[in-house]
């Protein structure tokens, strides 16, 4: 594969409509046109999945999925109530909740492989760059797609765990698709991606050095699907219907890895060779509180947040 024809495809990821099923719905007739943030991202695979087999449509909802940058932006969207739902990382969550913020996870999203170099999402540094591993990123810039996120606790773990200083590591915000142009111009120093961008990185020559998620936590529980407070208390109904249509799409997205490297083609441009070769993360239909806990208490490390917040009021 021509790594120009990688980076083409790979930064032209966009939504496309998903069909519906047929088969029965639960008791009600009503049904009820619900908008869902997510990012277009191999993470969000089971949704789209789980529309296509009309798993949503037994519960009697019309899904619309709409793309963001990241969780950071998907949050306020939920609580203006642009989004009913949304798909966040585990730290945005942790900081809406640590600001009181009216959020309630309602589904697992996805979660880490838990295998060191074999995970959805890595550290990666140019093939010729001075930094041979995690500890050398102190005082350096690391590629973020959204600040204050998963992203910045994770690869601070990774620098910690290797020696190095984690305070010291700066980060920018940038797309994902802007991230292997910017290690290869040089303007950064490392970026970490998830796939598909990190078969753009590893097709554009470079290195990885960790696997953070994996560092951060056990099967680490990266993001969660989640709505408002005020969705919950005035329709409580919907948000069960979407749970169950949310865990049902997991568990069948977790067994049928094929059909989640087809489903890729509904919502992406990547090319049949580049699913073949994605690390597909894991999705358990339950979220890894112990691991929600960790990531809490990093976040308190490294100062994101000053105490960890009541994960009886954010969890379900």
């Amino acid at each position: 594969m021509r790594r120009s024809t990688l980076l083409a495809v790979l930064t032209t990821a966009m939504l496309l409509a998903a069909g519906c099923g047929t088969d029965p719905e639960p008791s009600g007739t009503e049904v009820d046109k619900v908008n869902t943030g997510v990012i277009a991202i191999v993470d969000v695979a089971p949704i789209y999945l789980g529309k296509e087999k009309g798993f949503f449509t037994e519960q009697r909802i019309d899904l619309t999925l709409t793309t963001a940058q990241g969780g950071a932006a998907i949050v306020p969207a939920v609580l203006n109530g642009q989004y009913q739902f949304g798909f966040s990382n585990t730290i945005s969550l942790l900081l809406g909740a640590s600001k009181d913020l009216p959020v309630k996870v309602v589904a697992n999203g996805t979660n880490s492989t838990g295998v060191d170099g074999q995970d959805f999402g890595s550290l990666f540094v140019k093939a010729d760059s001075p930094i041979k591993s995690a500890k050398g990123l102190a005082g350096r810039t690391v590629a973020a797609n959204t600040l204050k996120n998963i992203v910045e606790t994770s690869v601070r773990e990774s620098v910690r765990k290797d020696g190095g200083d984690a305070a010291a590591v700066k980060f920018t915000e940038l797309a994902f698709p802007d991230q292997v142009p910017a290690l290869e111009s040089g303007s950064v120093d490392a970026i970490f991606v998830v796939e598909p961008f990190q078969q753009a990185a590893v097709a554009a020559g470079a290195r990885r050095i960790a696997s953070s998620y994996v560092d951060a936590a056990p099967d680490l529980t990266v993001a969660m699907y989640f709505t408002s407070q005020q969705l919950l208390g005035s329709d409580p109904d919907l948000v069960a219907r979407f749970t169950t249509a949310m865990k049902k799409s997991l568990a069948y997205a977790d067994a049928h890895p094929d059909e989640v490297r087809n489903v890729l083609a509904s919502y992406t441009k990547i090319t049949p060779e580049v699913r073949a070769a994605l690390v597909l993360p894991k999705w358990p239909a339950d979220i890894n509180t112990a691991s929600v806990e960790a990531l809490a208490g990093l976040a308190v490390t490294d100062g994101l947040l000053t105490a960890k917040p009541d994960l009886t009021k954010l969890l379900p």
